[in-house]
């Protein structure tokens, strides 16, 4: 027997790699019966009599699992948002900031496109870097035409394992050409009608990049807060987690409660309104979520 990572899921086929190689494995017989699904990122016990005829025999604790992408043991998420093309969206980047967070995932926000951006656009970018970075997240402006902010990216990626995540159409795919241009990995243009791009990565996998590992996983433009409750969801916002301690009630949801800290925060512009509007919209929208199961 053998330990590796998967590092491929296809068509049934578990792809295994580690200091020997690659080997092609199925999943041990009663996995299905125990309701085990190995996923990309889980590392396994496996046995291979040859590179093409394993099985998968046992998985390994895993740190934590994502399920859109279908993904374990994830140390960063790279979240990748387009300037234009299609248009950046605070909102949806705020739910893929709590999803990321809930599953103590590491996040760098990564705006692509910033070569479409003209001078009124470019303030406005300006403006979202520097919200996102007094909110206390690492933030990078790239475009795959301009080789230096595809160099400020390459650090990031080091002797880790990183997803890239966004919707459909925001340059994930190319940006992994840009950073590793042998990959030729399949991209499409943006649909002018519709004003979202083509799932052009259908399956995860694990790309090896300089010293780490990148997942390009196929894009998605919605969020399910699976795993995060009313009382756990101001610790995924950073500026509102490390306020929270100076609320005077120990379980203060920030709306309603009196002497908030977060609350008097966001009155003295030290959090910004779009963020916390945002956070009401999502307690909504776990709530309701909650009551229907």
């Amino acid at each position: 027997m053998a330990e590796g990572r998967i590092i491929k899921a296809l068509s049934g086929f578990y792809y295994v790699e580690n200091e020997d190689g690659i080997f092609q494995c199925r999943g041990r017989g009663n996995f299905r019966k125990r309701k085990i699904t190995p996923l990309v990122g889980d590392r396994v016990t496996f046995e291979a009599e040859n590179a093409t005829d394993g099985y998968v025999l046992e998985v390994h604790d895993r740190k934590n699992k994502l399920v859109r992408p279908p993904i374990a043991n994830v140390e960063q998420a790279v979240l990748v948002f387009s300037a234009q093309e299609p248009d950046f969206s605070p909102h949806l980047l705020d739910k893929f900031l709590v999803h990321v967070e809930a599953n103590d995932i590491e996040p760098v926000i990564c705006l692509s496109k910033i070569d479409l951006l003209d001078e009124e656009t470019e303030e406005a970018l300006a403006e979202v870097e520097t919200l996102y970075r007094n909110a206390g997240y690492e933030v990078l402006s790239t475009s795959i035409y301009v080789d230096e902010t595809i160099e400020l990216l390459r650090p990031y990626l080091r002797e880790r394992v990183s997803v890239f995540a966004g919707q459909s159409g925001v340059g994930k795919s190319s940006l992994l050409n840009a950073l590793k241009p042998e990959l030729n990995l399949e991209t499409n243009q943006i649909s002018k009608s519709l004003g979202r791009g083509k799932h052009t990565t259908r399956h995860v996998e694990l790309i090896p990049v300089d010293t780490g590992y990148v997942a390009d996983t196929p894009g998605f433009s919605s969020l399910d807060f699976q795993g995060v409750s009313p009382e756990t969801l101001a610790l995924c916002f950073p500026e509102m987690r490390e306020r929270s301690e100076d609320c005077r009630f120990r379980q203060c949801t920030h709306i309603n409660e009196p002497s908030c800290a977060v609350k008097e925060s966001l009155n003295e512009g030290e959090i910004a309104p779009s963020r916390y509007k945002h956070y009401v919209q999502f307690m909504q929208e776990i709530q309701n979520q909650k009551r229907r199961y």
